[in-house]
């Protein structure tokens, strides 16, 4: 518990007041008993009315003299609000991964502002049907047509929705006014959340378990009846119902009058899974995305904090809805990188999760069919207890996988995007009545454009990377978004050479179309998903058979389930192994299985092909034989040597300054900084370099990497460098923390 004298304070909790806390005075008799996260009273405003608050710092530093300061009047220890949960897990997060409070606080409170609530408005006929024909013919003698026109309907219905008499029966709210003045009407209001769940399914009972299902479930329902909270790990293979398992444990938690958090890594999964979940639970399930409107967001908040809805569904945004009566926490996938946070505070979904878990006397759920280095590392040392499921329900075994070596394509003067054997398969799925994925780690025709004279490539004026070539002479960046024509000449050297290295998701629907002609393709990757409900509609379609071939990026290999898909390609398999990052070859090992779990999920045996210049490299050749601990194994081998997570921790500083000398020059003395530490710690600093991309936006980036074995050496180098960067009060210049990075910097 932080010792201090003053405590600052946020008074009103939504977001547009939480970057004005107000500091009050610590009376004696609360000294030592106030912590971050407490819900107080503390006179506010001229009249010093009390009001509720919530601490979000402790500190020894006076913002105004004593004198001036008001005094904090009680802690408030009945009815505490969920949102002291919320900002005490916003503080937790600014200590772990370095952060400004209101930036933390911005992160764990879900909604942006408090929105009105939609209201149901209608008509209802209060006199007799006597009545309403003596006012009706009274209007109409009198030429009061709106009137009549009301009284009319009523005359046929008692009671009538308020959007058809103001819309069509064109009545101004003047009119009805009168007649409700009159005692003749009255207009009844009754206010409604707004339901993203728009689904329509019959409630359909639980599955009966596999014994190994059932195993999971039990072990993890007995711990939590005995009392005990921890946090599991379900290794399962793609097809072993892991999703049904999650559905039992939350049957179970229901059943104890708990509520819980499904977080899944993208919102291409949320249409999917929310459909499973809604057979079994109905309307006692929501969902919460970027693709809600703001009404939306803050109804499904209010809905949770009242107790209306049991489960909330969602990516990593998810985790900060505030149920008051938290039970379990699900992560599925857990291994995928968009559990990272890729603004400040950047915080990992898992670890979050486990500290919220404990918050609320929570347990916390984990499941992959290719965990995160991290996660196995610590079921293997016992921090986390493991499970493992390695039968598929349908009885099937999982699809044989083959590797195709595209160098052996190119001798053979196959200079086609498919391999010979890829093309046959296609071919057979397709007189098979058969569909089949076919994925790409890449966007658009996502080429850069070079010129074959001289070898100038096209970047962008703004940003230190290649502009990306689009259909239609279209050049643009994807990091700021600028956008420009594709010259015709070389702005070099004048030739008309300019070509673009293309290898996208739009060239392959292209080149289907004219290798297979009458072929129905979909595509699914960042360009045609833009719009709200456009996941749903590209995977309905798919599934309902509207397509042969889906075509996409990393985002149609996760977690689908589609019965009739026998046949998944993947067709630059090694792209992501030129990486420039440790975990290259874990990402690379994750997808290819991911996607190779696609194929021959219903009663057809399926089939995946791997595509590669790099058939030999360890993560292929396991992916492959989809043997994840002989894969975990080797990599964990590369990770010791290096000492890279999960056997030691990383912080990256990120120095940003639209000054490249003035960022150069603060980059090097927080690094000299650092060095200055490393002797009182077994820790070592790397740089200051110039980050990857050196500038994004015409901001000039540097990046210093400090490596420890233990993860609180890290936070006291961010702490002392926090202190440093406030101290030097900095305008155009900004410090940032990444802590185990997902990305290079």
């Amino acid at each position: 518990m932080k010792q201090g004298r003053y405590a600052n304070i946020i008074i009103d909790i939504s977001h547009e007041k939480v970057d004005r806390p107000f500091q009050y005075k610590i009376p004696e008799a609360l000294r030592g008993r106030l912590e971050v996260g407490m819900c107080v009273q503390a006179p506010f405003g001229a009249g010093n009315h009390l009001r509720q608050g919530y601490v979000v710092e402790i500190t020894d530093r006076a913002q105004f003299p004593d004198e001036k300061q008001k005094q904090v009047r009680a802690i408030v220890t009945e009815n505490v609000p969920v949102e002291a949960d919320a900002v005490r897990l916003a503080a937790w997060m600014k200590e772990t991964y370095g952060s400004t409070m209101i930036a933390a606080l911005k992160t764990v409170l879900p909604i942006k502002q408090a929105m009105k609530p939609r209201e149901k408005k209608k008509i209802t006929r209060l006199v007799s049907l006597e009545e309403t024909r003596f006012a009706y013919e009274e209007c109409k003698r009198k030429g009061q047509g709106a009137k009549a026109r009301v009284l009319g309907e009523l005359l046929k219905e008692p009671v009538l929705p308020y959007e058809l008499v103001a819309g069509k029966l064109n009545v101004s709210p003047a009119s009805l006014k009168s007649l409700e003045g009159q005692g003749i009407i009255a207009i009844e209001r009754e206010s409604f959340y707004r339901n993203p769940v728009k689904l329509d399914a019959p409630l359909e009972a639980g599955r009966s378990l596999s014994p190994e299902q059932k195993a999971v479930c039990d072990g993890i329902l007995s711990d939590f009846h005995k009392g005990e909270r921890k946090t599991y790990l379900i290794r399962g293979i793609t097809g072993s119902g892991k999703t049904e398992v999650y559905l039992s444990l939350i049957g179970g938690m229901i059943e104890r009058g708990k509520q819980c958090i499904v977080l899944i890594p993208e919102i291409a999964l949320t249409y999917q899974t929310l459909l499973r979940f809604y057979k079994r639970f109905g309307d006692r399930v929501s969902v919460i995305n970027s693709s809600l409107s703001a009404g939306e967001r803050f109804d499904q908040c209010e809905r949770a904090k009242r107790g209306e809805i049991d489960v909330i569904i969602g990516p990593r945004s998810a985790l900060f809805v505030p149920f008051p009566n938290l039970g379990m926490i699900v992560i599925d996938e857990e291994h995928e990188p968009s559990y990272k946070s890729e603004s400040m505070p950047r915080y990992h979904a898992r670890e979050t999760a486990r500290y919220l878990a404990d918050l609320k006397n929570a347990c916390l759920v984990l499941g992959s069919a290719t965990p995160s280095m991290e996660a196995y590392y610590r079921a293997k040392k016992g921090i986390y207890q493991l499970f493992t499921l390695d039968r598929r329900l349908t009885g099937g075994s999982l699809a044989p996988v083959s590797i195709v070596d595209l160098r052996a394509e190119l001798k053979a003067g196959n200079r086609s995007i498919f391999s010979r054997k890829l093309q046959g398969l296609i071919e057979d799925r397709l007189n098979k009545k058969e569909q089949a994925m076919l994925f790409l780690n890449r966007r658009g025709y996502a080429g850069f454009v070079s010129c074959r004279s001289c070898g100038y490539v096209m970047k962008c004026p703004h940003c230190d990377v290649s502009l990306s070539q689009h259909l239609g002479g279209r050049m643009a960046c994807h990091y700021c978004g600028h956008e420009t024509r594709q010259p015709e000449k070389c702005p070099s050297c004048g030739s008309p050479y300019l070509l673009g290295f293309k290898a996208g998701t739009q060239q392959i629907e292209q080149q289907l179309y004219k290798r297979f002609p009458g072929i129905r393709v979909l595509r699914m990757d960042g360009d045609t998903t833009r719009t709200k409900d456009s996941y749903e509609k590209i995977l309905t379609a798919f599934a309902q058979g509207e397509a042969d071939v889906l075509v996409g990026t990393q985002m149609i290999v996760k977690g689908h389930d589609f019965p009739n898909v026998t046949l998944v390609g993947a067709l630059a398999a090694d792209l992501s192994l030129n990486d420039s990052n440790y975990r290259s070859g874990e990402r690379t090992f994750q997808l290819l299985v991911q996607a190779s779990g696609r194929a021959g999920r219903g009663r057809k045996p399926g089939e995946a092909l791997i595509q590669t210049y790099r058939p030999d490299h360890y993560s292929i050749v396991r992916a492959a034989e989809q043997n994840y601990e002989a894969f975990y194994e080797e990599e964990i081998l590369y990770r010791e040597l290096g000492a890279y997570p999960p056997a030691g921790h990383m912080m990256a500083v990120m120095i940003a300054s639209p000054e490249e000398k003035g960022g150069e020059g603060l980059a090097e003395k927080i690094g000299a900084l650092a060095r200055n530490l490393e002797g009182a710690g077994s820790f070592t600093v790397i740089g200051p370099a110039r980050a990857s991309i050196g500038k994004i936006n015409d901001i000039y980036r540097f990046v210093i990497y400090c490596k420890a074995f233990h993860y609180r050496q890290l936070t006291m180098i961010k702490d002392t460098i926090e202190q440093y960067a406030q101290s030097l009060s900095l305008k155009e210049e900004s410090v940032q923390f990444d802590f185990d990075p997902i990305d290079s910097y």
